[in-house]
Parts: structure tokens; sequence; C-alpha cells
């Protein structure tokens, strides 16, 4: 029975207490009903004798509506709704009866008015008219639209697929580009896929949207797909397919178990990427632009969920480069680029472009002239841990250890580990468990310091995704993350060289050890790592800035004037001059109550000016303190 009343029949007992078909042949004079109740499990089958009944040709179904039922789907408007949503493409006409109004003309009553006289003359005046509102039953159609997947490509114009898009899809603006093709062979459907112009203004949740119409024989089927028809990463794409080899009762368990659904799936996702591939060849770059603004991120999906297609993926990939300002690059490109000693693709993961241009880790390879590619959105960095390698070349995150920079002067980098080597050791005793150790850095030319990411650890842009998550326990993973951290110092930095010397002696002072602290928040600063501790930092920061106001106000510093490094920094040999450590103060001449040349101020002689404001800052609670000056300094 399922079989000879076809799809949806039985459903009708879903709103219908009782349901009855009326049926005549145009060969036959007799006329059958079929009757059923829900839930009674009997049906009967009877001839009609009612001659109101009785049928010129075809089937009549009479449905009686369940009480909770009625009011909503005898609706006139739900009737419609559900016609254009499953019926539209049907091949032969339905029409709706609706109840509609139109203006008629009505003559009006004048009554027996007769005025003596004029009985003769009241026959031959005009009749008085006029207009009122009447309702009357018309049938409507209500599947106009054509399916044009089913005509020929070369008979279709490009104003007809347009006109199909918008009305099909609701939309307003005409799509980047189309394509409709059909498939024969073991399996045979059409399909008319469209790309739009724009995405969604809710791109995450484009994903779900139902932009994939599957029709079987022009019945609408369904358009809530999990991947089985199309992958999750296409979404964005907008379309109909419509096979004759699927059966009209189809459902989810035989979308996925069906080899009839894989082998669409398999080609409909290969004439996707026709699609997109069409668009980035095309001479106008600015509509590949513009698809990778609004769709990139899916693409970028599709590398994490789709290992079998990355041969066709990762063409389709564009990311920002330290070589190009405001365009951006493929990774075939980036490999075509490469010099010849050069053995990975480097990339920095940042929040903006801006961030990563100005990120420390790049200073060594920009010296060297290597292009590192920058990661900016969430899912960039999970992509190329997806990828691993791109035409063998291994990709490198630059701000993690252990990073590859090409030959090296091992001799060099040998007698400087040997001689920073007790400084490493003392910061390490310094920050504790903060960080997981100090070395000396090879990324480093101007910048003091940075804090690095163990190999197999998070950057500082992951840990940042990862404190933005809504579920799970991210702080705990944080503070697991926290303690892998490196701290990598620059050896040719006058700051650390003096640090260097004072850490010879096994030095205690305050002021160097303040020092550390403040390297190691600023390198968490810089290096794109989130404060521990906000407010010390701050209060650190107010103190310095409060120092140096202090000698100011005592004369001791010239207004507008700072603590410099007397040596500079020579960019050919990324090295600082002999005079490290040394900073450029104005000499104050008692005599001529004014300022001289500068003069070379020591490590130590900055210390003791510094104690010796601080005193002066606390008032009297320095000179009750009878230890004298030179050994507090010490």
């Amino acid at each position: 029975l399922i079989g000879q009343f076809g799809v949806g029949f039985y459903a009708s007992f879903l709103v219908a207490q009782k349901v009855a078909v009326s049926t005549k042949s145009p060969k036959s004079d007799k006329q059958f009903v079929w009757e059923g109740e829900a839930d009674s499990g009997i049906y009967a089958v009877h001839e009609e004798t009612d001659p109101e009944k009785l049928l010129t040709r075809g089937t009549c179904i009479t449905l009686f509506f369940k009480e909770d039922a009625k009011a909503e789907f005898s609706n006139p408007t739900k009737i419609l709704s559900l016609v254009k949503n499953y019926s539209e493409f049907i091949s032969f006409p339905i029409l709706l009866q609706q109840e509609k109004t139109r203006q008629v003309e009505v003559v009006e009553d004048a009554g027996a008015k007769n005025i003596k006289g004029e009985e003769g003359a009241s026959s031959k005046e005009k009749k008085k008219t006029k207009k009122i509102t009447e309702k009357y039953l018309d049938w409507e159609l209500v599947n106009s639209t054509k399916p044009i997947w089913m005509r020929s490509p070369k008979e279709v114009t490009k104003n007809e697929y347009e006109d199909f898009y918008k009305k099909t899809f609701n939309e307003r603006l005409e799509p980047m580009t189309y394509s409709h093709f059909s498939t024969e062979g073991e399996v045979e459907f059409k399909t008319l896929f469209y790309i739009p112009k724009i995405a969604p203004f809710n791109s995450d949740e484009a994903s779900k949207m139902k932009n994939i119409r599957l029709f079987v024989k022009r019945v609408f089927i369904s358009d809530e797909f999990d991947g089985e028809l199309f992958p999750r990463y296409l979404s964005f794409i907008k379309g109909v397919v419509d096979s004759n080899d699927l059966p009209l009762n189809v459902s989810r368990e035989i979308l996925q178990e069906s080899r009839v659904v894989r082998t669409m799936k398999k080609r409909l996702v290969k004439k996707a990427f026709d699609m997109i591939e069409e668009i980035a060849k095309r001479d106008n770059k600015e509509e590949y632009k513009n698809f990778w603004r609004n769709f990139g991120k899916h693409i970028k999906l599709g590398c994490i969920e789709d290992s079998a297609n990355h041969k066709r993926l990762l063409p389709l990939l564009r990311f920002h480069s330290s070589k190009y300002e405001d365009d951006m690059t493929t990774l075939k490109a980036y490999v075509e680029n490469m010099r010849k000693d050069q053995k990975v693709i480097y990339y920095l993961a940042a929040e903006t472009v801006q961030s990563a241009e100005s990120s420390p880790f790049l200073e060594e390879l920009t010296k060297r002239g290597l292009e590192v590619l920058f990661l900016v959105e969430p899912i960039d960095e999970m992509v190329f841990n997806k990828l691993q390698t791109f035409e063998d070349k291994k990709f490198q995150d630059i701000s993690k250890e252990d990073i590859d920079l090409g030959p090296e002067d091992e001799t060099k980098h040998r007698e400087l580990r040997r001689k920073f080597g007790r400084l490493c050791k003392w910061m390490k005793q310094q920050l504790g468990n903060r960080v997981a150790k100090v070395q000396l850095s090879k990324r480093l030319n101007s910048t003091p310091c940075v804090l690095v990411s163990p190999d197999f650890g998070w950057s500082a842009n992951m840990e940042r995704i990862v404190r933005a998550q809504t579920l799970g326990d991210a702080a705990s993973a944080v503070d697991f993350a926290r303690g892998s951290r490196i701290l990598e110092i620059n050896p040719n930095h006058p700051m650390l060289k003096d640090l260097n010397d004072v850490s010879k002696d096994g030095s205690e002072s305050t002021s160097a050890k303040k020092t550390v602290e403040l390297l190691y928040e600023t390198a968490l600063l810089s290096s794109g790592f989130a404060l521990e501790d906000p407010a010390t930092y701050s209060m650190q920061v107010f103190e310095m800035m409060a120092t140096a106001i202090s000698k100011r106000r005592e004369g001791q510093l010239e207004m507008g004037s700072t603590y410099e490094p007397a040596d500079t920094y020579d960019e050919s040999t990324g090295e600082y001059d002999e005079a490290a450590g040394a900073y450029d103060e104005p000499a104050y001449d008692e005599a001529e109550d004014g300022y001289g040349e500068p003069a070379t101020a020591s490590y130590d002689e900055m210390e003791k000016d510094l104690l010796e404001s601080e005193m002066s800052m606390q008032g009297n609670a320095g000179a009750e303190d009878d230890e004298p000056l030179e050994k507090r300094a010490e």
C-alpha cells in the first residue's frame, strides 16, 4: 500500500482522525472509496453511491482533521507554505482554493416612492448603483516556478539563473558564480550550484544553514544534512540536487549508508572545488580576494576536517606575509621564493597583522631576508598543526624554541654561552618556576629578551584562544603551559651585559632583581602573553617614572634628557659596540649652575643615584637609618 499510495500518505494520520480516498478511472463507470480510521488498524473499501460525490475521473483525498490540528492545518496560509516547500517544482499544476474579495456594482433599493404627477417619469430615470465588497472562492496556481536545472544549460540564460537564485534562496544580490551540470553513468543526477557574493552576517551559523536542497524526481526531500551529502565546510554554497536513483522515502540512515549518496557526495565536492578554482584563476584578482574575505574560514576548516582533499584545498589558501603589506600570498608562492638553504616555512600567530609586524620574533629573520607568514585568525594555527608540511617543507613557528635560521657560527655561540652561563642561572633563580629555563637567543637583535614556548607547547596566540573558551577548564590548562615557557635573552644588548657583570658576584642587589622582574614582565607583553599581575607591573613602571621625575626636580637631570645607551647598534653586524653598560648622563657644573657635556656613569653609580632619590622621596624615613649610604648601596 505504501508503494501504491506514494510518499507521505500515511503521514496524513498524524493530523487526521479519518482519511477517505475516492478514485475513478476514465475507463470504468464505477467509483471506489477507501476509508481508514487512525489507531483502528482496519480500513474499508466500497463503491461510491452518493450522486453528489461522484467524480468524472481522477482521485479525491479528504482529511477529517483531529481537533488539535484543525486550526493549524486548515489554514490556507499553512497549506500554501507546505506546497511551496515540498512540491514547488512538481511538473503537474497544484491549485489552492482561496477566499478572495472583489468590488461589484449593485442597484440601490429606492423603495416604493412615487410622486404624484411623475408616475411616467420615474420609469425613465436611470437606476442608481453603488459598489460593495464581495467574497468569493477561486483556484490559484501555487507552483509556478519551473525547475530550470531540468533544462539544458545551453537553453538557460544568465538572467534566468540569477532570477531563480534570488527567488529560491531569498537573495537580493546576484551570485558570484554558478555551475549547472548533470552526471550520468553509475549514478545520475542534475545539480545547480551557486556561490554567493557575500557571507551571511552571522558567519558562525553558516555551517547550520540549509543551503543544499535534495530533490528526488523533483519532490523535495530534505535540506538538513550533517555531512552525509555535502561537507560542512562547503555549506556556504547554495543549490539544488535532483536524483532519480534515490527512493522517495529516503531517510537519514539511507543517506549515511547508501553507496549512491557517497558517489554523489564525491562528485559534488569535486564540482564545488572546480567553481572555486575558476574564481581564483580569473584575471580580475579582486574577485578571489572578495571570495577569500567572505569564505576563507570555510576553506581553512576544510583543511582540518577533510584530509582526503588537501591537494585541492592547499592551493586555495591565502595568508598575510612579512614581505607583502597590502596583499596576501599562497603557500606555493612562498616555497618558490624561499632561499636555497631554507628548509622550513616560517610562520607567526598573532592577533592582528600590525602586532605580528612589530613582534620581536621577527628581528633576526627580517635581517636575513626570510619571509614569515602571519596567522591572524583563530583557526590558522590549528590548520598548520594539522597540515604539518607543504611540498616536503615543514612549518616552523618562530615563537617556539629551537628555531632553525640556517648556518650559524657555532664557535661564537659556544663562547657566548660560556660567557653568559652564570647570568642565565642567576635569572632562572630569580624567576623560579615561572620559566622552565633561561637561555641565549638567536632570533633577537634590538630587544633584550622574549618568552618562547616549547616545541610541543602552546604559543601565546593559542593561550589567548584557550582563555576565551566558554567551556572547559582553561585556567588550569594555561597554568600548566605557563611553567614550560623559556626566557631567551639577547647577549648583545647593553642591559644584559650590565646584568651579566652584576651576576658574577652573586649579587643580591634589589635594583638588579627589580630589573629582572621588569624584563620578564615586559617580555610577557612583547611576546603576546597576558600579564600575570598587571597591578604590580603598573606599580613598578610608576615607581620608575616617579624616580626619574624626582631626579629632575633635584636638578640631577635636565628635563627632556634620559638615560640612553652610549653604544650604538650596528645593523650590519647585529651587535653593539664595546662601550656596553655605559649611559649618557648630563654632567652638572656647580660653578656654572648648569649642565655640561654628557659624562659616562657606570651601572653602580646609577644604582647609587636611584637609591638617593628613593631616600629623598621617603623624607625623614631615610634620615633615621644610621647605616652608611655606601653600605646600603653595596
